[in-house]
């Protein structure tokens, strides 16, 4: 702060030479991290352990790349926030799935409760669930595959559930 106080020759060069210090510092630093990651790339290669190679090579081809979840509601709005974001998407898919109107799908029930789900969406939801490949990252819910392929009858039924309830 003092060069900005007294910006006189000697407080410039000595800023310069700490920026020029502090530069060289993280470069060394950057230099280090890549060594280290490369020489765990090359572990992984001869251990034959290729999941944990091919995802250090996929960090090292990919930019950082931010999600956003940002929608813009029905006045073309932008909103931000995930509780006004769950309900436009609801909105939106309830128009896109109801054009026939609710009477005209057939119904039927599941398992022991007296829940009544369309037909169509608990076998689509059989489907999508069997058709999930295993050990892929998690979406924005942050659930892994693998915990809904677990989940067995059980965890399908909720899941009908949770679509008849944004359906309505």
């Amino acid at each position: 702060m003092q060069w900005v106080q007294d910006p006189s020759q000697s407080n410039i060069v000595n800023v310069h030479n700490v920026r020029c210090k502090d530069c060289r510092h993280f470069r060394n630093k950057k230099k280090e991290y890549m060594k280290a990651k490369i020489e765990e790339l090359a572990t992984n290669s001869k251990i034959k352990n290729s999941r944990d190679l091919y995802r250090g090579i996929s960090d090292f081809t990919k930019s950082y790349q931010p999600r956003t979840n940002i929608v813009k509601d029905e006045k073309s709005d932008l909103v931000a926030d995930s509780h006004s974001v769950l309900v436009r998407w609801r909105n939106h898919f309830s128009q896109l799935l109801n054009i026939h109107g609710v009477n005209d799908v057939r119904q039927t029930k599941i398992h022991t409760a007296g829940l009544l789900v369309p037909e169509s969406i608990a076998f689509e939801v059989e489907m999508d669930t069997e058709k999930l490949k295993i050990h892929k990252s998690p979406g924005t819910d942050q659930i892994p595959t693998e915990l809904i392929k677990a989940g067995g009858r059980a965890f399908r039924y909720e899941i009908h559930k949770f679509i008849i309830c944004y359906l309505e």
